[in-house]
């Protein structure tokens, strides 16, 4: 009976008479989202934090910029050890300059390719080496590093896919498997940044989704087997903040673009012409100049994730309308969010 009366009033429910659609895939404002958890400014209650901060690790991977480089420090100010692990250290390029240049001792800068197996395992002796005392491990794991792409199917090449994957998936797997010991010696944290797109699909972003519902299924896996470790794993699933990541400027958007056009088997740039790739290309520049330019909800995140006694096991730092659409593109028929969001 129930189930005859929802079907009814899905029947009667006219999706014309709502527009659910992004306009230019995601050009908004951003409007401030308050969850039932939060208090009313937006903020985490921090009352009931685990103590002794001040000699408490943490490692975070991708530190030369956005995400990583703003939580180094942010983690810094609360009393952390922190480990910042940046790709271009040994260049001397990217965040290890400035994250060096506030001659601190609890500010630590390590040489840290996730793709890379032996740098992983240099940065595990490093840290091991360096804490005051290795028997009580790490306390936090923060597997930030990640890179992102754009293009449908048709237009992506395996190497991108493979490229893709080995940052945002086999290198959050490779750094998690090696500090691992590390963190079960503290009862520590593992906390893994995903995307809302490791909920839900998005046209013209498989690359990046399907990594990051590898990351998805990882957390939760992992979440699993740590629990009776007195390990706590959370997953923080950041919306769109790609306009204060800086991951794509017009001329990397336009470099992409062109690189795609030019490897792309001549039978599928007939099919679909230029005029339509270049469509494509610019609902991506206008969804990268939307967005917030505010990482501070994502920062906020982690650092409850790994301060609280009871932290979450999911975070949503996103606005109100990719909060909305994630909830009813993962709990709705697919037929109805379909035709909401994508059709």
């Amino acid at each position: 009976m129930l189930a005859t009366k929802l079907s009814r009033s899905l029947l009667n429910f006219s999706v014309k008479a709502l527009n659910f659609k992004d306009p230019g895939n995601g050009f908004r404002p951003m409007q401030r989202f308050c969850f039932p958890l939060l208090s009313p400014c937006g903020s985490r209650s921090y009352a009931n934090e685990v103590d002794q901060i001040g000699s408490r690790a943490v490692l975070i991977t991708g530190c030369d910029s956005g995400f990583g480089f703003a939580l180094a420090k942010h983690l810094h100010a609360k009393g952390f050890i922190v480990y910042a692990g940046c790709l271009q250290k040994d260049k001397g390029d990217g965040g290890s300059k400035d994250l060096d240049n506030m001659n601190s001792d609890r500010m630590r800068t390590v040489q840290l390719n996730v793709c890379d197996s032996k740098e992983v395992d240099r940065a595990v002796e490093h840290v091991n080496s360096s804490l005051e005392d290795p028997e009580k491990g790490l306390w936090g794991l923060v597997n930030n590093a990640g890179i992102s792409t754009f293009g449908e199917v048709e237009f992506t090449s395996m190497d991108t896919y493979m490229e893709v994957a080995e940052v945002n998936l086999w290198g959050t797997v490779r750094t998690t498997k090696a500090f691992l010991p590390l963190i079960r010696r503290s009862k520590g944290r593992v906390v893994n940044i995903s995307s809302m797109m490791g909920r839900m699909g998005s046209p013209a972003r498989s690359p990046y989704c399907i990594t990051k519902f590898g990351v998805e299924a990882f957390s939760d896996c992992l979440r699993y087997e740590m629990q009776p470790q007195g390990v706590m794993v959370s997953i923080v699933e950041p919306g769109n903040f790609i306009a204060a990541t800086n991951l794509y400027s017009p001329e990397r958007i336009k470099a992409i673009a062109d690189k795609m056009w030019d490897e792309l088997p001549e039978i599928v740039r007939k099919d679909y012409g230029r005029k339509y790739f270049d469509e494509q290309v610019s609902k991506m520049e206008m969804y990268c100049n939307s967005g917030s330019t505010d990482t501070s909800p994502v920062i906020e995140s982690v650092a409850h994730a790994l301060t609280s006694t009871t932290p979450y096991t999911r975070y949503h730092p996103m606005d109100y309308y990719w909060w909305l659409r994630m909830q009813i593109m993962t709990h709705m028929p697919a037929a109805i969010s379909d035709r909401l969001y994508v059709y």
